[in-house]
């Protein structure tokens, strides 16, 4: 019996989606980023990219996570089990949600511009689906750090713009889809 090929970096697919009518967003610019990311980490399978208003992310914060309000960004990690080995299943890596109003309020004191603000949401989100997080201080200096260097790598092709705050604080959250 021969054994099934080698996942690829290739393998990497985003579905994305804008449910929401607030902001004008270039779905496939940040299915390619968060790809590009999903990549980056050696990782490869399917993620889903969606885009919210503010009423679903804030329902989704609170039926997750048990916060009031809108956030920024939602992750859903889901869990790293493909089919059985020759199966034509992929691996489901999770599910970012992205609310760009919330975006549009913060991006002057987070990470300057609108445009680099979703960049920052997507790259973040990605990443805690990926299991990075910043439950601690070393934890949110490790991730800060990466999402630096992934945006310069995949969003700016350079170093970042002056007004990019990188010292900010992470208030995106996570949840699994498995807890309570």
């Amino acid at each position: 019996m021969n054994d099934p090929p080698s996942p690829t970096l290739d393998d990497v697919e985003v579905v994305g989606g804008d449910e929401q009518v607030d902001v004008v967003v270039d779905v496939d610019r940040w299915c390619r980023l968060a790809g590009a990311v999903v990549r980056d980490g050696g990782r490869t399978g399917e993620l889903t990219l969606t885009f919210v208003g503010r009423d679903e992310i804030a329902a989704l914060n609170a039926e997750h996570l048990g916060h009031t309000g809108p956030t920024d960004v939602l992750s859903f990690p889901l869990d790293d089990v493909a089919g059985a080995p020759g199966a034509d299943v992929p691996v489901l890596l999770g599910d970012v949600v992205v609310c760009p109003s919330v975006a549009v309020e913060q991006a002057a004191g987070h990470a300057g511009a609108i445009d680099d603000e979703l960049a920052l949401l997507v790259v973040h989100g990605v990443l805690h689906v990926l299991g990075h997080d910043h439950a601690d201080d070393d934890e949110l200096h490790t991730m800060q750090s990466r999402e630096l260097e992934l945006l310069e790598l995949h969003h700016w092709m350079g170093r970042a713009p002056a007004a990019f705050l990188a010292g900010h604080r992470a208030v995106a959250f996570t949840s699994r889809r498995d807890e309570p």
